[in-house]
């Protein structure tokens, strides 16, 4: 169970440190006149709740993460929402680029 946690704990600092440029770029778009949307994420995504930057998304899933590392034993469903979360960041990270 470690290593599991270990291991989403290193994809989340990519993906944070991927969040913070793409949130900058989304800023200065947004200061263009451009970057007019409601969410990053459509509920589908797992996430419940919308926000238009990706910080909030990267902060919902370390809290998974905690709550996971946390528990006596694994929570196989939780783990399964916690990846999908971190994939749809991570897909969307790659398209944003």
């Amino acid at each position: 169970m470690q290593a599991i946690i270990e291991k989403l704990n290193e994809n989340l600092k990519v993906v944070y440190r991927q969040a913070l440029d793409a949130d900058k770029k989304l800023d200065e778009l947004q200061q263009q006149g451009h970057g007019k949307f409601a969410s990053l994420f459509t509920k589908e995504a797992g996430f419940g709740f919308e926000a238009k930057r990706f910080k909030p998304y990267v902060l919902d899933v370390a809290a998974d993460v905690d709550a996971l590392s946390k528990s006596e034993q694994l929570d196989e469903e939780q783990l399964k929402k916690t990846v999908f979360k971190l994939q749809q960041l991570l897909q969307l990270l790659a398209t944003f680029k």
